[in-house]
């Protein structure tokens, strides 16, 4: 790890590890190699009959953990479209801006480890596991 990394590198570095981890398990999930999810496509997702759209709006809002919790009181993992809603949501909150999830109580930390959370359920741990380690 580099000893002289400042606060907002830290941040960055965290923002490239969800983008990773989101980029791998969409390809392990899908079975084909990833491409970002574009608006119309990502409008498609949702979890238990609530759309993605619907929870990102929540976290505009400032609902960051009211969203994360209805988000993961109702998830079905057995459903693979449903667990990849809940990864484009953790990756959605990694984007915004420190300031704004701190004044929300949230992190980017929390973001990573529900992407990584949602790997273990999935049967990847060991593949998060592998890439926080490869980035470190």
């Amino acid at each position: 790890m580099v000893k002289n990394m400042n606060f907002n590198d830290e941040k960055d570095y965290i923002m490239r590890i969800i983008k990773e981890m989101v980029r791998v398990l969409f390809s392990l999930m899908l079975g084909k190699q990833y491409q970002s999810v574009e608006l119309p496509e990502e409008n498609k997702y949702e979890v238990s009959g609530k759309a993605l759209e619907e929870l990102k709006n929540m976290v505009n809002e400032g609902f960051i953990n009211e969203a994360e919790n209805i988000l993961l009181e109702s998830i079905d993992y057995t459903q693979k479209r449903e667990v990849l809603a809940a990864i484009l949501f953790y990756q959605y909150i990694g984007e915004q801006d420190i300031g704004f999830l701190e004044e929300h109580n949230y992190s980017k930390e929390e973001a990573l480890d529900g992407i990584r959370r949602l790997a273990e359920k999935q049967g990847y741990g060991q593949i998060s596991s592998l890439l926080i380690k490869e980035s470190v």
